[in-house]
């Protein structure tokens, strides 16, 4: 069987990768950027391992021997998957792998917002800081005594919350519908970004959600909140939340996805000093790629053998 994984996969990913499925070259690593070199593995390849870049109609109509795309995560939005359906080809993903990367990615870009982070260490490096400026320090602020709005309440979501909880904060959630056994607060969404102090998205990008922090959204939102999104780029107006961002309007925001990736360096969010930022990376970590690997090689093992397979999409 041929597998194909089109990443830039670092050292240890590839050590990981070679651990789980039994050799060095039981998986065809291909950056992303090489696109030549993809195109030509694809032809006979049986099984491709898709991370980030689009798997497009094009790609699938030249991999004639192409059996199963394995998202190694989520969200299914950046494969063609009615083109999979028409050509045969079974797309599976693993919901839950990265749930702990994420709400602790997530997590992590409160702190470094409410906290001033990067400014502080910036300042400090620079030998400056013991004397920061007194306005930014007005900015410093705890999650402990906030409320804390979860837009989407899968996995990653019911992770944080109880963690949220722990830190003083009052978590309210927002979904397609209301969870029966949550033990916190449901809220329709305009009324979650009037009541909360940090927004923090855990949706899918779907034609509901796509553009669903739009300006009227970041206007309904307190003045002095903060947002969060470690879920899809999709999902929030960049434009519209550069305007918030920038008249003040918001205390500030952590990003690790954005609507177009990877994202152009002229982006005029990069240039707000009231952003923390990551290149979609939140479900990134050693633990969640020995999940992820662990799944793929068993739905690798069970198209080969005609099996059910795990997690299946189309």
């Amino acid at each position: 069987m041929k597998i194909v994984l089109q990443y830039k996969a670092s050292p240890g990913f590839r050590r990981q990768i070679a651990d789980v499925f039994g050799a060095d070259d039981a998986v065809i690593v291909i950056d992303e950027a090489d696109e030549a070199a993809f195109a030509k593995e694809m032809v006979d390849a049986d099984a491709l391992l898709h991370v980030l870049k689009p798997v497009t109609p094009e790609v699938i109509r030249a991999a004639p021997r192409l059996k199963l795309i394995q998202k190694i995560g989520v969200g299914v939005n950046t494969i063609a998957l009615d083109a999979a359906q028409a050509a045969g080809v079974a797309v599976c993903n693993m919901p839950g792998s990265n749930s702990q990367a994420v709400a602790e990615k997530a997590l992590s870009l409160m702190f470094a917002v409410l906290r001033q982070t990067l400014y502080l260490d910036a300042l400090t490096r620079r030998g400056q800081g013991w004397r920061p400026d007194a306005a930014r320090l007005d900015q410093v602020g705890e999650i402990g005594g906030r409320t804390v709005g979860l837009v989407g309440f899968g996995q990653s979501a019911q992770r944080l919350a109880p963690v949220l909880s722990a830190l003083g904060a009052r978590v309210i959630y927002t979904a397609r519908r209301a969870h029966a056994d949550a033990p916190y607060p449901f809220a329709p969404l305009p009324e979650l970004l009037e009541r909360s102090d940090i927004v923090s998205l855990h949706a899918p990008a779907t034609n509901e959600t796509r553009g669903m922090i739009d300006a009227d959204a970041l206007d309904r939102m307190k003045p002095g909140a903060v947002l969060i999104n470690t879920a899809r780029g999709e999902l929030v107006d960049e434009a519209a939340l550069f305007s918030a961002l920038s008249a003040g309007r918001l205390r500030g925001a952590g990003l690790d996805v954005f609507a177009a990736e990877p994202t152009p360096a002229d982006n005029p969010i990069f240039a707000l000093p009231n952003v923390v930022l990551a290149p979609h990376v939140a479900w990134l970590t050693p633990e969640t790629l020995q999940r992820s690997l662990t799944i793929a090689l068993e739905n690798c093992r069970r198209i080969m053998q005609g099996a059910p397979l795990f997690h299946r999409v189309v």
